[in-house]
């Protein structure tokens, strides 16, 4: 029995043995199949080659703050009341025109003083010159004392410093008497009145804004692979955001516009530093013809910037870049293999992107779907586009 009893066990114990044995073998077997699969495995993915596109510059900025040059408030010069306003908001008006009148009611007394003492010393004046007149007939004539002379001429000179004096007196008020029109202090419209007739305002209160919005100017700083392609009086689009184009001062649009339909110029006037100097990065400053009155002075969020002249050079599509920075891209290699590699990108026009180095026409890249994608993974590549026929991009 103790025999058949060892028999069992012993058998019990190879059979075991030999399960454990399979199953390691059937690990390693699997292992090693899906290694071989995995290494087998071809991805499939689009791809575009390196061509030479017509390219517009676009240039995406997250604020820009439109300003006005002929903007001033209008400021109460003298004390006094509003009795009268001869315009209403957005009233157009030129430079020197009245937009109301004050009164103040010290004004008319102190110019009539003014002139009162101004005739007095005119008189004490003709007194003076009289005196000292005869004092010079009897000087000459050695029939008067040279102390008398001497006294009448001061006395005539001290009249024509009083008479001086009194005239600048009264010119002053009259001057204060004209301070009481307010005028504009530039071309442009009434965006703003800030007191009501009837007010009382001391001298300094501002009283009225008074702005030309037709043209407007920004300024934007620029890495100079988009400025570089840039020059002074060439022209671009402007693109704003639809909900970006509330009015904050409410002005009157112009006959003729379009409203969100119409198109927004504006000229470069002025490149800092000049592009003839090398730099990495520049200040564009922006003019904009706002004739259609459809801006005003404010910051607009989400403004992109499209030149209107394109050049010829090679690009990929934007969605090829991989990293934000635009600096790699994923090339296909002629053995089926893709691997990441460092280019230099220059402007963009929202779908294709400028390279400087880094690639020859005719490569291929990849298309987005960089999600696990590894250097030397096989790929199976279908080319989105065999030709060149971008016009400059969305927009």
């Amino acid at each position: 029995m103790k025999r058949y009893f060892f028999i069992g066990i012993a058998v019990i114990l190879t059979l075991a043995l030999a399960l454990v044995a399979y199953g390691t073998w059937l690990n390693v077997s699997d292992e090693k199949q899906i290694a071989r699969r995995m290494d087998e495995r071809t991805l499939m993915l689009t791809g575009a080659q390196a061509q030479k596109r017509s390219l517009r510059p676009m240039v995406e900025m997250d604020a820009v703050r439109l300003y006005s040059e002929n903007m001033a408030d209008t400021v109460a010069l003298v004390d006094g009341r509003i009795i009268e306003m001869y315009v209403t908001k957005n009233s157009p008006v030129r430079k020197g025109d009245v937009l109301m009148r004050l009164a103040n009611d010290q004004i008319p007394l102190q110019i009539q003083q003014a002139a009162a003492n101004v005739r007095r010393m005119e008189a004490a004046l003709a007194q003076a010159t009289n005196a000292y007149h005869r004092q010079q007939r009897l000087m000459a004539k050695e029939a008067t004392s040279k102390e008398k002379y001497e006294e009448a001429e001061a006395q005539y000179l001290a009249a024509q410093e009083a008479l001086a004096e009194a005239e600048a007196q009264r010119a002053q008020y009259l001057v204060q008497e004209e301070r009481q029109n307010v005028v504009a202090p530039v071309d442009g419209n009434v965006l703003l009145i800030y007191q009501r007739e009837g007010s009382y305002v001391q001298g300094g209160t501002p009283l009225a804004l008074v702005g030309d919005f037709n043209r407007l100017l920004f300024s934007v700083t620029l890495d100079d692979k988009y400025t570089r392609h840039f020059s002074v009086g060439e022209t671009a689009e402007l693109h704003f955001p639809a909900q970006a184009m509330n009015k904050a001062y409410d002005t009157e649009y112009a006959a003729g516009n379009q409203g969100k339909a119409e198109k927004i110029f504006a000229t470069i006037t002025e490149i800092t530093p000049p592009l003839s100097e090398p730099a990495g990065i520049r200040r564009v400053v922006c003019s904009v013809d706002n004739r259609a009155r459809v801006l005003e002075p404010l910051t607009y969020n989400g403004v992109s910037l499209r030149m209107r002249d394109s050049y010829e050079c090679l690009s990929v599509p934007l969605s090829a870049m991989v990293d934000a920075s635009h600096e790699e891209v994923f090339v296909v290699n002629p053995d089926g293999t893709v691997n990441r590699r460092e280019v230099k990108a220059g402007a963009n026009d929202g779908r294709y992107i400028e390279i400087l180095s880094g690639l020859t026409e005719g490569e291929a890249v990849v298309v987005e779907s960089f999600d696990g994608l590894e250097d030397g993974m096989k790929v199976d590549v279908s080319i989105e586009e065999k030709t060149a026929n971008n016009k400059g991009g969305k927009g």
